[in-house]
């Protein structure tokens, strides 16, 4: 994975409502994405193939359509890089203290 194209890909509001309408209802085609934002074809077909670049979405046909699948392993490969890594001594603090709570009030 490449985490720089994911962040790119992940930095820009189109990019990131085309996800978001993909998570609702995955396999939607050019035309419905389309429908949803004030912008050329050309526009959403150039936000789509970085997003694809990215790993982030997968382009299956079926005929003659061209379905658009969010694919979220690329996201969930930076979470558990960049973030994951930061939250758990927090969250393994927050255990040891309800432990110690709970050892104190019993």
């Amino acid at each position: 994975m490449d985490s720089d194209r994911v962040f790119k890909a992940l930095a820009d509001p189109t990019r990131r409502h085309l996800l978001d309408r993909l998570f609702e209802r995955d396999g939607r085609t050019l035309t419905e994405l389309e429908s949803e934002l004030e912008m050329t074809r050309f526009g959403v077909m150039k936000h789509l193939r970085l997003l694809e670049e990215a790993g982030l979405v997968v382009a299956r046909r079926r005929g003659r359509k061209k379905l658009h699948f969010l694919n979220p392993v690329p996201i969930r490969l930076i979470h558990d890089r960049w973030i994951d890594k930061f939250t758990e001594p927090r969250v393994a603090a927050l255990a040891d203290l309800k432990t110690e709570l709970e050892e104190e009030t019993a």
